[in-house]
């Protein structure tokens, strides 16, 4: 039998580190990414060396895609399959800032990376018995149609608004993506976590992120990022959800997500700029 590999970006910290944890505790093998290099290998040691599992940690930067087809190039050459991918890293910016691409950071960070690096691991994972593709949206993706027209360069910069953008565009992707994989051995979903005290909004300073957990405190929504990560363990691993694909995900519980991200056409316009910005040629997908 094989062992079950997974692979989980923005696993230093928050969700991600707390699902590399519990995966671990199940016997999963874990490849772990971010850009926190000495962070990671730190964290790969001690998971590693509590529950003897095989974990490695690569670093790599998700918004940037010269650093993501690196990262897949060297994944496919030393592993053979991959069972569960996790498309977990996410971040939002107080301003406009792009990526080495020139893309908008958030869009960059949230969706373009993932969606290039999910499509360049496709082969390994159809090599697994049952893949699992999980995708971290939130529940700021509902609200606004997406606006392909101002998402990679956007006239007008709202941070709430272009992370909300990418979120959306994780829920668009995983719906997309489960159509074009129904006849695969491969299931996509997507989840809203809740409200996590994790480090998201750090980037842009310690006043931003104080402000976004006494936020969701006073709401008394504040989740433990171990919490946050219950529903994408569930998906990475529970027998309930064999072969249940194209669905949104809370609590465990598969739900409604907004009006917008069922629209189909915003979904293959998403994915054919994608294609686009990724420099990709289309494929059997």
């Amino acid at each position: 039998m094989q062992q079950q590999i997974c692979l989980i970006t923005g696993a230093t910290s928050g969700i991600g580190n707390a699902t590399a944890i519990e995966l671990a505790k199940l016997g999963y093998n874990l490849i772990l990414t971010s850009r926190n290099e000495v962070k990671g290998n730190k964290i790969a040691k001690s998971i590693s060396k509590k529950y003897k599992n095989k974990i490695e940690f690569v670093r790599t930067d998700i918004s940037s895609l010269k650093n993501v087809r690196k990262f897949s190039e060297y994944i496919k050459s030393k592993y053979d399959h991959i069972d569960v991918l996790i498309n977990n890293a996410g971040s939002r910016f107080n301003n406009y800032k792009k990526s080495a691409d020139g893309i908008e950071l958030t869009f960059a960070t949230n969706h373009l990376g993932h969606f290039l690096l999910t499509l360049s691991l496709i082969d390994l994972l159809k090599k697994s018995r049952s893949a699992r593709i999980i995708n971290v949206s939130s529940s700021s993706h509902a609200g606004n149609a997406i606006d392909l027209n101002n998402i990679v360069s956007p006239k007008y910069y709202d941070k709430s608004f272009v992370y909300g953008q990418s979120k959306l565009a994780n829920v668009l992707f995983t719906y997309e993506l489960a159509k074009r994989l129904k006849e695969e051995s491969i299931t996509v979903n997507t989840l809203d976590p809740g409200s996590v005290a994790t480090n998201f909004a750090r980037n842009d300073g310690l006043y931003y992120w104080v402000k976004h957990i006494v936020y969701y405190l006073l709401k008394g929504e504040l989740l433990t990022p171990k919490q946050g990560a219950e529903t994408v363990v569930f998906l990475a691993s529970s027998p309930v959800v064999e072969g249940v694909s194209g669905k949104y995900f809370y609590k465990n519980k598969e739900k409604k997500s907004s009006e917008h991200s069922y629209d189909g056409k915003a979904a293959k316009q998403l994915w054919d700029l994608s294609i686009k910005l990724c420099e990709i040629e289309e494929n059997s997908l």
